[in-house]
């Protein structure tokens, strides 16, 4: 038996699946989950000494490749000076401003310590904001684990959703509105019968949890629109995409301006932060000055803090976002050249540092669009490239990231790798 085999086994005993987070467990692929020891630049070591070029990074952080030497050394530095203090820090002063200047939609900003707080959180603001209690989300986005967001699309076009947690009764949910993604005329339909009720819509502008989809020319525009006219507030989930997709994430891309911003993951560097921030106005009702109540023993963590400020410092070197999205275009357009040549259906997208591949003709617009995929390609693609050192998420499902560590010969390899993969399938 495999060392991670050995590991997964006991896992299970103690811990539910084995996995402290779904994913993990490879339920959509099959197989045993590699249990990971180390992990340097572009690469992963897992418990049987198998190195593999690393596609997951943490699940986005990792932006700057594993075990930056910069964020090692201010990690080590911090925790010498203590590890928590549950007080304020000047630390804290420091990032709030960098995140405000770098996006120009925040006026103020709160740290949390998960992007499913952030959320939350945000969510919480805007309906104490308006006073009202609605929400719209959108089929395939992903917002965290809170109850009122683990929610499918019901049977209409417009409809209120059901529960996807068993645990999650339907009277938490019944002031959610699930709609499809890049449809706009779902949303025009949904302030035509809710208007005055709805507080906020939230979304990930560019989707990452579906896998990477894009929303389609005038989608965000019209949210923008919509939100203002019915003076609702336009939430974007950058959990993912902040300082990932671009320097000013989606918004600094697109130019559509939300009035709040959710991040987490590359604020980090790899440590447990989140951010929930916008408009002074609104973010102003947030206790301790406003009624809207909010609090985390480990909000700005002096050791996390320390972690992202060294990132984002890092990530403003001038050209790093040319050189991270030339990267990432060479390994999605040369999976499609190396499909298209095996005469295996395939698409791939990229934005910035994320990255998407589907096993259909055309690249998707919609969750429907994505789940029409061949999935069970997918796995087999999965398992072949794994077998050839190359670590991709575990699910058709989820988008991939490329770091500032995976250079030409990386990718390279990655080609190869597929080049061979794709002739099997």
């Amino acid at each position: 038996m495999s060392r991670n085999a050995s590991l997964f086994e006991r896992a299970s005993q103690t811990i539910p699946g084995g996995v402290n987070s779904p994913v993990r467990a490879f339920r959509s692929v099959g197989g045993t989950p590699r249990f990971i020891k180390r992990a340097q630049g572009p690469y992963v070591w897992d418990a049987d000494d198998t190195r593999y070029i690393d596609y997951v990074g943490s699940w986005g952080p990792a932006i700057l490749g594993h075990a930056h030497p910069e964020i090692v050394r201010v990690v080590q530095e911090a925790a010498v000076g203590g590890l928590s203090f549950g007080a304020p820090t000047e630390g804290e002063i420091e990032i709030a401003e960098t995140l405000a200047a770098r996006i120009p939609s925040i006026e103020k900003v709160r740290l949390v310590s998960s992007g499913t707080e952030a959320t939350m959180s945000a969510i919480r603001l805007a309906r104490g904001f308006t006073g009202r209690p609605k929400i719209i989300k959108f089929e395939g986005c992903y917002h965290g684990h809170a109850d009122s967001l683990l929610v499918k699309a019901g049977s209409g076009m417009l409809t209120f959703g059901n529960p996807t947690s068993a645990g999650v009764p339907s009277e938490f949910i019944q002031h959610t509105l699930v709609l499809d993604f890049n449809r706009l005329d779902a949303v025009e339909a949904a302030f035509n019968e809710f208007g005055d009720q709805i507080a906020c819509i939230i979304i990930e502008p560019i989707a990452g949890n579906m896998n990477l989809v894009k929303p389609v020319p005038g989608f965000l525009e019209g949210l923008r629109e919509l939100c203002t006219k019915h003076r609702a507030l336009l939430i974007f989930d950058e959990v993912m995409t902040g300082f990932r997709a671009g320097p000013q994430g989606v918004q600094g891309l697109t130019g559509v301006t939300p009035d709040i911003t959710t991040l987490a993951k590359v604020i980090g560097g790899g440590m447990p932060v989140g951010a929930f921030g916008g408009r002074a106005d609104i973010m102003d009702h947030i206790a301790p000055l406003g009624g809207v109540y909010q609090a985390g023993t480990l909000s700005g963590n002096p050791v996390a803090v320390a972690a992202g400020l060294a990132t984002l410092r890092l990530l403003a070197e001038e050209g790093f976002y040319d050189k991270l999205a030339a990267q990432t275009a060479k390994l999605a357009q040369g999976l499609s050249e190396r499909a298209a040549a095996a005469n295996v259906p395939f698409s791939a997208d990229h934005v910035g540092g994320m990255f998407g591949i589907y096993f259909r003709e055309t690249v998707p617009t919609t969750f429907e669009e994505v789940s029409a995929s061949n999935i069970e390609q997918f796995k087999k693609f999965f398992h072949g490239m794994l077998s050839q050192g190359i670590y991709f998420a575990p699910s058709a499902f989820e988008a991939g990231f490329v770091s500032s560590t995976h250079d030409d010969a990386v990718i390279q390899a990655t080609l190869d790798a597929a080049e061979s993969v794709f002739k099997t399938l």
